[in-house]
């Protein structure tokens, strides 16, 4: 088995330079990181490896999802970011369900963004997809991506 075999991911070309992507991902999160209606709060993102990372999810009828609390374990500023939910800060274990993996590559003047969800067996890969994935992260993207394009104007 290789770490791909449990990866969930979506990926796009994003019409702006890869510090305006990079921006975007570490200062408005909460404009894009969930499908709307759907809004996202963070609540801390320390990013460091070790940094807590902590996001509360709200729905347009008062329902209330984490908050998805876990650790940066990596940072490469302007190109990945790393996180995982199977600690919370101070290397507290959790019961795991993935870790993100969040890529900006350079592609001309456009940037090309992967997040990339890896999950730790076969059955939470396929629970993460009836939860909605593909729904889910493709119209987050579709967000992210439109909050870029429009930022780099």
């Amino acid at each position: 088995m290789n770490g791909a075999d449990h990866d969930l991911s979506v990926t796009c070309t994003i019409a702006a330079p890869r510090a305006t992507c990079w921006r975007m991902w570490t200062d408005r999160k909460e404009e894009w990181f969930c499908p709307k209606p759907w809004r996202a709060e963070v609540i801390e993102e320390d990013l460091r490896p070790g940094g807590r990372s902590a996001v509360q999810m709200f729905g347009p009828d008062g329902e209330e999802t984490g908050p998805m609390e876990g650790v940066f374990l990596e940072v490469v500023p302007g190109e990945r970011i790393v996180t995982t939910d199977a600690y919370a800060a101070g290397w507290v274990p959790q019961p795991p369900f993935m870790t993100a993996i969040w890529t900006f590559a350079e592609e001309g003047d456009a940037t090309l963004f992967t997040a990339t969800a890896r999950h730790w067996d076969a059955e939470s890969k396929a629970r993460h997809l009836e939860m909605g994935f593909h729904p889910g992260w493709d119209q987050m993207m579709a967000q992210y991506k439109a909050l870029c394009e429009a930022e780099a104007g």
